[in-house]
């Protein structure tokens, strides 16, 4: 009965939205009226429903995509579905407000400069990391950096030190490799948490031939090695040899929103597993390379009952629910793996045109991103 219903201009002013807000929520899918008057159309809602209108309101203050907002009003009850979406949301926050204060602390530093350009003395970053784990960080980039002369600032390592991390990250655009160090400490004054707070300026694109000597310095070392970045500059010491030259003078991409990957199936296997499942599966060659190069694609597919397997392009599809195939450069998935390595990879997919990831299981922190393929129609 009406008399239990409330109308469309009372749960407007009840629930803090609009009523061409619930309009169009009516119209998205989202919040549907309990009744819809055949002849005037005026939207009717029951009572319960004055909670999921404030739900609603509050998750588009804070900015939650309309997709999200369906689902956490769809999510059934105790599946822990709507707080998971809610988390996620929370995660891309904090996210954007870190990288929005990197970016301000870089702009501070710029406008000082351009105010002040006798004055400002450029800031060099002196610390030290583990020879090993610098040297497994530069070989898990090193086969992504770009080469194309007209982008000069690929053609080298972004050293990106962050926190209590170095990140190196090496891209030709087609997939993007990224690596964490541990920073162990500071061979100035500072602390290693003070030379952190000051990270966004020790940002730093080592040219590729640089890296190389870098890494050939490391060799098999042991203990720590000492980078200093900075005024255009790079040093690397360890044992008391030294590699040291000019940095590239570019802005880097920003690469972080590229990793913050949100999988649909992540498949734990072995790297061996991987690898030979890619060498011996048929592809086809399509121009999907750089430059509309022709590559050879396989194709990743998942069934309707979570199981894995590498197939040719024009398999079959599997028409069961939750079926997924992503269609991949073959070539630069097998770069992605680690040679020989005997330990796990962790697989993530998220969708036929959605990026993919694959790491270590036992380094969540080094992984690779690429770019899936799109299949002819």
């Amino acid at each position: 009965m009406e008399s239990d219903l409330r109308s469309i201009g009372e749960l407007a002013r009840d629930s803090g939205l609009s009523i061409s807000a619930l309009r169009f929520y009516d119209g998205a899918g989202v919040l549907a009226p309990a009744r819809v008057d055949p002849r005037t159309g005026y939207r009717w809602y029951a009572p319960g429903q004055l909670a999921d209108a404030r739900l609603l309101a509050r998750l588009r203050r804070v900015g939650l995509p309309l997709a999200d907002i369906r689902a956490v009003l769809g999510a059934a009850p105790g599946s822990g579905a709507a707080q998971r979406l809610v988390d996620g949301h929370l995660r891309r926050l904090e996210d954007g407000l870190a990288d929005a204060r990197r970016e301000l602390s870089s702009i501070r530093r710029l406008i000082d400069q351009r105010e002040n350009p006798m004055t400002t003395t450029p800031v060099e970053y002196r610390f030290t990391v583990p020879a090993r784990e610098l040297a497994e960080a530069l070989d898990a980039v090193r086969f992504a950096v770009g080469g194309d002369p007209e982008l000069p600032v690929l053609s080298g390592v972004l050293f990106d030190l962050d926190g209590g991390l170095l990140r190196l990250v090496a891209t030709d655009r087609y997939r993007i490799a990224l690596a964490e160090v541990t920073v162990e400490s500071s061979r100035s004054e500072e602390s290693v948490e003070s030379v952190a707070s000051a990270a966004p300026a020790a940002s730093t694109v080592v040219p590729v031939a640089l890296a190389d000597a870098v890494r050939a310095l490391l060799g098999s070392a042991e203990g720590a090695v000492e980078l200093a970045l900075g005024a255009g500059e790079v040093r690397v010491t360890v044992g008391g040899h030294r590699v040291e030259g000019a940095a590239l003078d570019h802005d880097y991409p920003d690469y972080r929103p590229l990793v913050r990957l949100e999988p649909v199936h992540r498949i734990d296997l072995p790297a061996a597993e991987l690898r030979a499942a890619l060498v011996s599966a048929a592809t086809s060659s399509l121009p999907s390379g750089p430059h509309g190069a022709a590559c050879e694609v396989a194709l990743l597919t998942v069934d309707g009952e979570g199981r894995f397997a590498v197939a040719a392009p024009d398999a079959e599809a599997d028409g069961a629910a939750g079926a997924l195939r992503v269609a991949v450069n073959r070539d630069f998935l097998l770069e992605a793996l680690p040679v020989d390595a005997p330990g796990q990879m962790v697989l993530e997919l998220g969708g036929p045109i959605t990026p993919l990831a694959v790491r270590p299981a036992d380094r969540p922190g080094t992984f690779s991103v690429l770019m899936p393929v799109r299949l002819p129609a």
